[in-house]
């Protein structure tokens, strides 16, 4: 089976980014289409881009860097996790991104965005051009939880049955980029 990579984009030690990835690759084992795995950029730690050069025309020289790119260069297909602060999406993840560029490339990448009154649907929509210029292909719908709504007093994610039925949808989407992309793919390493 093809792999997923879940990636929760929040370094927020409070964020419920973990707890929401945690409910997708559940989601994920139930549709049977993925093998899914988690990457938390919390626990990643990578640190802020400091290759020498471009990662569309050079290697990767730093540890660190060799290892975020294995770990994205094995994935199939993408889930990000990603909070909205500030009408927008957070700066790790941009960073993170930006420290490879032909491992995201023909790959889907379905967005569950969470955040106050927009349900962090302005963080995914922020993220539409850097999605765009990496080669990825965005699935569709966007999942989006609301944290007043969807998460409890305790601050305990509680997903609906609505988000249940999203969430499926776009994996169902994300299986069907995943098949039509597969073939135009070459491993990072080939460029």
């Amino acid at each position: 089976m093809p792999r997923l990579m879940v990636l929760s984009a929040s370094t927020r030690p409070t964020s419920p980014g973990p707890s929401i990835a945690s409910w997708v690759t559940d989601r994920v084992l139930r549709e049977g289409v993925f093998t899914p795995f988690t990457v938390d950029l919390a626990a990643l730690s990578l640190p802020f881009l400091d290759e020498p050069g471009s990662p569309s025309e050079d290697g990767p020289v730093h540890p660190h860097t060799k290892a975020w790119s294995a770990v994205v260069d094995s994935a199939d297909a993408f889930v990000f996790v990603m909070p909205e602060y500030n009408h927008s999406f957070t700066a790790p993840l941009k960073n993170a991104v930006d420290f490879l560029f032909h491992e995201w490339r023909r790959k889907p990448v379905g967005f569950v965005g969470y955040g106050m009154s927009s349900r962090g649907m302005r963080a995914v929509e922020a993220f539409q051009p850097v999605a765009a210029a990496l080669g990825l292909v965005p699935a569709a719908p966007v999942v989006t939880v609301g944290l007043r709504a969807d998460l409890d007093e305790h601050g305990v994610f509680r997903p609906g049955a609505h988000l249940d039925s999203a969430a499926d949808a776009m994996l169902g989407e994300l299986g069907a980029l995943e098949r039509a992309l597969s073939g135009l793919r070459t491993p990072a390493a080939a460029g």
